[in-house]
């Protein structure tokens, strides 16, 4: 096998005479440069893209500026690819992605299914047609789209030195890739190294320290913390309980009286508490956000609070449960909900609307009601897999835990029992012997049973964790990562940390979800872009066994769509502040005639922005964010 360098490929220059067009290039085709996220003006669009405005000044008709711009993005496509001047490797497959994202905005049935008109808004810009509704986040699209179509891309990849083992032959080539690797690593070590994690050993101290003074703010010993059922019973329910037990801010302390006077469900685990720091509250940030509200969702709930099922069931599960307690997608497995409460609510929670408050003592569905959904489990075969979840389903004690697994595990059809459960990382004690035995009778030969968890951040890791675990997987039972890549953790190289330390601690990551597109957790959300970069550029870099998460985004009613591959989507626009529109087609679109859902996705310049002033992130060192697609 030859790999193919460019020195080695005679390029000619066979293009058609006149293929460039005569008018101005001001800038000619040399590189863009890195512009703050301030400089995306109308006035920057046009000086960094006049070249590409400027054919459409003498357009009549919308169709006619269409048209224009899709032969002049074809002509740049065929340039990048015949001109003996053209850049190489990563500018090529640039031009390639943009060529294919600005195509698919420019058609009719885009414009159509989005309703806003990319070709408009530049044909207007072209023409000084006055566009108030354009933002920033429109014109910084277009512009790296256009430096994407001219091959004028710039951006400041993780390991900005080329590499020089392509120089060498044999030995020599080895040696020399092997030193350029350790380069690399030690780049992706310091990015690393930037975060604090629960296994360093200042986290350790600083967290017992934490927990002996909750012990001592509620009366307690070391044996009641130990016990589950005491943290259960000490649920930090309010603003004046959580004030005696943790360092508040006074927008954390109005957020979370307004939760509780509003009827939100809202409620702390101490062991969470734990968790939290009293002297740095960007160290623990990821983890306070995890329960505390933000402004946005507080008002979004109490304005919807008469309206929940309709306004928060983004989802949909409404249209796919066949009968009470069962959700059902998918033709193999069914999710079974049985219980209808947690011991802290996740902000983000998908289910938010369902769930009455923290412990609701009516949250445990009646039997007769749990037979009735095991008996629909068991009459429809094609169903092999069940997720218990709620709710958490490991709040119920032994006994009842003990008769519901005994119930499904009954069915001749079920071959893996999936248990849906937040306490590893909210409640780790819950996992003694007695729980450990409980879960392993039901792992037999024939039957597999898994824990599927939720941990969010490299601060969650902690040894009370690790400990649990480790009991679980001795009983043949193993334990999945889903992570819901928010915005809390999409730092650069902050969910590689968290992948490597949880297969430290023995779980496997499973799933890398994008942030649903729910109203009230707009403070969680990110660009798509950037989780597929991360994927990209970050968590490639570690070892297979590492990063066995799949980048997925859940679309309501239908289902998870596979972000790997370009083709289970479209974008169809960039509306005017930046926001991107896409189609993502349903998982089952070569099997069935399903349809397809078209859902808008935060804009990437209000999250650079966000990661700039909230984080303190150099929005530079994500620039080449703007080109997955």
């Amino acid at each position: 096998m030859r790999i193919l360098k460019k020195s080695s490929i005679e390029r000619k220059s066979d293009r058609p005479a006149g293929l460039r067009s005569a008018e101005p290039k001001p800038k000619g085709y040399e590189p863009g440069k890195l512009l703050s996220i301030d400089e995306y003006t109308l006035e920057r669009f046009r000086s960094e893209c006049e070249g590409f405005l400027y054919p459409l000044k003498g357009c009549r008709t919308l169709d006619g500026a269409r048209d224009t711009l899709r032969d002049r993005t074809m002509r740049l496509r065929v340039e990048s690819t015949v001109d003996e001047n053209a850049p190489w490797h990563r500018t090529i497959a640039r031009t390639r992605d943009c060529t294919r994202a600005f195509l698919s905005m420019l058609s009719s049935k885009s414009e159509d299914d989005s309703g806003f008109s990319v070709a408009m808004a530049l044909w207007d810009v072209a023409r000084d047609i006055p566009r108030p509704d354009l933002e920033p986040g429109f014109f910084a699209e277009m512009i790296h789209l256009v430096w994407g179509l001219e091959g004028r891309t710039v951006d400041r990849p993780v390991y900005d030195r080329k590499s020089n083992a392509g120089n060498y032959e044999g030995r020599e080539a080895a040696r020399m890739r092997s030193r350029e690797l350790d380069a690399l690593w030690e780049r992706v070590d310091s990015w690393m190294g930037r975060y604090r994690h629960g296994l360093e050993r200042e986290t350790l101290e600083r967290r017992k320290s934490r927990r002996d003074e909750i012990l001592d703010a509620l009366g307690a010993t070391q044996d009641d913390w130990d016990n589950w059922k005491w943290h259960v019973e000490h649920v930090g329910k309010d603003a004046d309980t959580l004030k005696k037990l943790v360092n508040l801010s006074a927008q954390e302390e109005d957020n979370i009286r307004r939760t509780c006077e509003s009827k939100i469900p809202f409620g702390v685990t101490p062991f969470y508490l734990s968790l939290m720091d009293t002297d740095d509250k960007d160290r623990d940030l990821a983890i306070r956000m995890q329960v505390f509200p933000p402004v946005r969702y507080v008002d979004k709930m109490v304005a919807d609070r008469h309206n929940r099922e309709e306004a928060f069931d983004f989802m949909g599960e409404a249209d796919t449960s066949p009968m009470d307690l069962i959700t059902r997608r998918y033709p193999s497995i069914a999710i079974l909900k049985p219980f209808n409460t947690c011991p802290q609510i996740c902000v983000y929670c998908q289910r938010n609307w369902e769930i009455d408050e923290v412990l609701d003592p009516n949250a445990m569905a009646s039997w007769e009601k749990i037979d009735a959904a095991i008996e629909w489990l068991g009459n429809h075969p094609a169903i092999h897999e069940v997720l218990i979840t709620g709710g958490d389903p490991l709040l119920l004690d032994d006994d009842d835990l003990d008769k519901l697994l005994g119930k499904v595990a009954a069915l001749p059809n079920i071959q893996r029992i999936r248990i849906g459960t937040r306490t590893p990382v909210t409640l780790p004690m819950r996992f003694n012997d007695e729980l450990a035995s409980l879960l392993g009778k039901y792992r037999t030969r024939n039957r597999e049973v898994a824990i599927v968890t939720h941990v969010e951040h490299p601060y969650e890791i902690n040894e009370d964790m690790a400990a649990a675990v480790q009991k679980i997987r001795m009983c043949g039972i193993l334990v999945y990562n889903q992570l819901v890549y928010t915005f809390y953790v999409s730092r650069r190289f902050e969910a590689t940390l968290l992948r490597q330390l949880l297969k430290r601690v023995g779980i496997d990551p499973y799933y890398t979800f994008l942030p649903k597109g729910k109203a009230e957790t707009a403070d969680y959300r990110i660009p798509l872009s950037r989780l597929l970069q991360e994927e990209s550029e970050e968590s490639r870099l570690m070892p297979g066994m590492t990063r066995t998460d799949e980048a997925v985004y859940n679309v309501p009613r239908l289902g998870k769509n596979y972000l790997r591959a370009s083709q289970h989507r479209d974008i169809l626009t960039i509306m005017a502040d930046g926001t991107r529109v896409y189609e993502f087609h349903p998982w089952e679109k070569n099997i069935v005639d399903q349809g397809s859902y078209v859902g808008e996705i935060v804009p990437i310049h209000k999250y650079l922005k966000r990661l700039e002033v909230e984080r303190g992130c150099n929005p530079w060192d994500y620039e080449s964010i703007w080109y997955y697609f």
